[in-house]
């Protein structure tokens, strides 16, 4: 892994693939990761299944999958562990990055 890749777990692979196995997906599409936004508890993380990449995307292999990102996202998310739980906190990805910044309080209602 270089540090500006975003690495899959072997299980978040799985759930993925999956789901373009049950989407009857061809080898055209990949796996576009993205930030979505920021709230009181971090940044929010998007994922989609993409046929059209921007000429400016990154785009690697991860566990056999092709994955996309755009030039913002992965700065923010250089370095970051992509995880599928199903655990007592739920179901669902779980995205660890390094560059995520503290969570702030809130209180009063924006976070900084």
């Amino acid at each position: 892994m270089t540090d500006n890749m975003i690495t899959l777990t072997p299980a978040a692979a799985d759930v993925v693939k999956n789901i373009f196995h049950e989407r009857n997906l061809d080898e055209s599409y990949a796996l576009r990761i993205y930030i979505s936004g920021r709230s009181c508890s971090g940044y929010q993380y998007g994922m989609a299944l993409d046929n059209k990449p921007a000429t400016s995307d990154s785009n690697f292999a991860c566990e056999g999958l092709k994955i996309l990102i755009d030039e913002q996202s992965i700065q923010l998310m250089a370095g970051s562990v992509i995880d599928y739980i199903d655990d007592e906190r739920g179901k669902g990805f779980l995205v660890s990055n390094p560059n995520a910044p503290s969570a702030c309080s809130c209180e009063d209602g924006t976070c900084g």
